[in-house]
């Protein structure tokens, strides 16, 4: 019997990975009733991540009441994995830019608070392994809203307590924790990634992201002034790390303040989601997303299954809403 892999990534704006995955089958079986689909929905480390996972492994979905980009109170959701052990968190469930209207858009006062809330949630919950997802965060604070949901406290120069995220960013002469929830002390934290910027500069969190979270060109500026002022005054070489600029910098907060991995997000879905113990001896891997061009070779969620299968000797075939770069994809590796 042919066995087939459908693992997708997420149609944003029309299908979510499972739907996705049911409907390649449904297509599929039609030609070829025969056939044995398996569907694998997968996710990059953004929005959908963890239900992926989930789904995936038969996981559980918590919520927990935390902090919006704004300080609003909301149910975020997270996955509940490996039998209590491993929490799947994705950031853009309490920091994302999607909780925000546009024009409440404003990366000098969003604040990454409420992920900090579902880390100390998970570790409540007895999770002693933390993976959190950055993507589609509304956030440029460098993590330091995060950092204080675990209790750090950041000053200035005259010993007065720093809260609201530009003047932390810019004013911030000393850092504390000796108010440090010790909930996470022990918990293993990985970092689910897909971009490689630093922290500052013109490759970095407020170059590259901030302008889609609301910040005009002079705000950028004045962010990525403030996020090197941050990094000098914490640990200045941790902020040349790649993807410490992630999501805004959160991923030098966890790297640098919490010891976090990071690693890229497709990778640690795929192996939460054990696809090389699926995916051996099937006949072919289909995956996908929204868009497909030469740079899904780079880091997308699709390279990431392409990678996986070509370990195991399966051919891989693509799918997109939209396709383009052809010849650049199957030089890559793509199956046509």
């Amino acid at each position: 019997m042919t066995r087939i892999i459908a693992a997708f990534d997420s149609f944003k704006g029309s299908l979510t990975s499972r739907e996705a995955g049911e409907a390649f089958r449904c297509g599929f079986l039609e030609v070829h009733p025969d056939a044995e689909v398996v569907i694998l929905p997968i996710a990059d480390g953004g929005e959908g991540m963890a239900e992926a996972i989930s789904e995936g492994v038969g996981g559980e979905m918590v919520k927990a009441v935390v902090s919006d980009p704004l300080g609003r109170k909301i149910e975020a959701c997270y996955a509940i994995v490996n039998d209590g052990y491993t929490a799947v968190i994705a950031m853009s469930a309490a920091s994302g830019l999607m909780l925000l209207k546009p024009e409440e858009r404003n990366p000098l006062i969003a604040s990454t608070y409420g992920t900090g809330e579902l880390l100390l949630d998970a570790a409540r919950r007895g999770c002693r392994e933390i993976v959190v997802g950055l993507g589609g965060s509304a956030t440029n604070d460098g993590g330091t809203g995060m950092l204080r949901a675990i209790g750090y406290r950041f000053y200035d120069s005259a010993g007065v307590e720093l809260c609201d995220t530009i003047s932390i960013l810019e004013r911030v002469h000393t850092l504390s924790a000796e108010q440090r929830n010790p909930l996470l002390d022990g918990v293993r934290l990985i970092v689910a990634v897909d971009v490689d910027n630093p922290l500052c500069g013109d490759k970095g969190a407020a170059h590259i992201f901030a302008p889609q979270k609301g910040a005009t060109p002079a705000m950028v500026e004045r962010l990525d002034r403030a996020l090197r002022h941050y990094a000098d005054v914490i640990d200045g070489d941790g902020a040349e790390v790649a993807g410490a600029g992630a999501a805004g910098g959160m991923g030098y907060a966890l790297y640098v303040m919490l010891g976090a991995r990071m690693c890229p997000g497709i990778e640690i879905v795929l192996s939460l989601l054990n696809f090389d113990g699926i995916a051996k001896g099937c006949s072919l891997v289909v995956t996908g997303e929204g868009s497909i061009d030469a740079q899904t070779l780079h880091g997308k969620a699709p390279a990431g299954v392409l990678a996986a299968a070509q370990r195991l000797d399966v051919p891989v075939v693509a799918l997109g809403g939209r396709v383009e770069g052809v010849n650049a994809l199957l030089a890559g590796g793509f199956s046509d």
